[in-house]
Formats: structure tokens, sequence, C-alpha cells
């Protein structure tokens, strides 16, 4: 029986993406976790426009049919570990799309980055933390970055290095740590 439900979002809907690949990495790694339940949640199944709600996410007042699906599928989650790619020393737009649509959702709950890119994908984390402060998201200071020059086989065939293993580790600790406590805040 889990007590806590964590997504891990995948954040590129790009055709031929390597996300796919990091994020399925991932929750390969959660299987063995006691206590917690991890579920892919692929934002290719979600597909929203460009934000296009009138009234501001943090009022609450969805009008649109997939902003409240999409709602309604982040409500379920105690934490979230974002899957990001780097594209122009951020994450995508489609992912920020994704986070920018909700506020209440998100708020007192924790997070966790994984990237991958050319440099691991650090930027794209760094930008990502601060829109997590802004919508109240504990994040926990361990992160997973994957360099396409060293974790991928011709920059597509996702081959993480064994030291990756102890990190993921690590975050999924300090991940389900927290969101354990902020369950507790929500209350």
């Amino acid at each position: 029986m889990s007590d806590l439900k964590i997504a891990v979002i995948l954040g590129s809907t790009r055709p031929g993406r390597n996300g796919k690949a990091v994020a399925d990495w991932v929750v390969d790694r959660s299987g063995a976790r006691t206590g917690v339940e991890y579920e892919l949640v692929d934002l290719a199944d979600y597909p929203l426009p460009h934000l296009d709600e009138a009234i501001p996410p943090a009022m609450g007042q969805y009008q649109g049919e997939h902003t409240k699906a999409w709602a309604t599928k982040i409500a379920e989650f105690d934490g979230y570990i974002f899957v990001t790619p780097e594209y122009n020393h951020s994450t995508s737009a489609v992912l920020k799309n994704a986070i920018d649509y909700l506020y209440g959702e998100w708020n007192n709950k924790a997070a966790a980055f994984v990237s991958y890119g050319s440099l691991g994908g650090a930027r794209a984390i760094e930008h990502l933390r601060g829109v997590a402060s802004e919508l109240q998201l504990a994040h926990v200071r361990q992160q997973l970055s994957f360099s396409l020059f060293t974790d991928f086989e011709n920059f597509s065939a996702f081959k993480p290095g064994e030291q990756h293993d102890a990190a993921a580790t690590t975050l999924f600790d300090q991940l389900e740590s927290w969101a354990r406590a902020l369950k507790t805040v929500r209350v």
C-alpha cells in the first residue's frame, strides 16, 4: 500500500525525443521503492494549447476542458519529478506551458528535476527551480543531469553511466521525504 503518489512528468513532445527513454529509466529505477507509487505523465497525452485561460491560474477558475483534465491529473500527486530537455539554455516550451496552466495543484508539494542535454541540462533545471519556488513547490537539492555526449550513444540511444544509480537513490529519498512532510502541511 503506497501512501505517496509521485508523477514523473515527461517534458518533451518533440518527435524522436530522448526524454522518453530518460523518463522510462527514472520510472524503472523507482520500481523498487516502497510506500510510494511513481507514474509516468507524458505531456504528449495532454495536448495543451498555448495558455488560453482568461482568468489567472491562481484563481483556480479553469474554463477549458483541457485545463480541467490537466488540473485533475496533477492534483492526484504528492510530488513530481520533472524530466526536461535543455533547449536554448532553458526548459522546453511545452513543459513551461503545462506548468503555467495551474497554480493551486502544485502548491505545498515536492519536486525534483532530471535533465538531459549537451551540458547535462543544468541550465534548464536552474530555470525550473525559480518557477517551482513561485508555485510553492519545495524542490530538493539532488538532481540528475545526463549528457548527450556521455550518457547517450550517437546522441540518441540512452546509456546512462552507473554513477547515476546512486544519485537517483538520493533523489528518490529526498523527494519522498519532502513529499511525505508536505502532506501534513496540505492537511
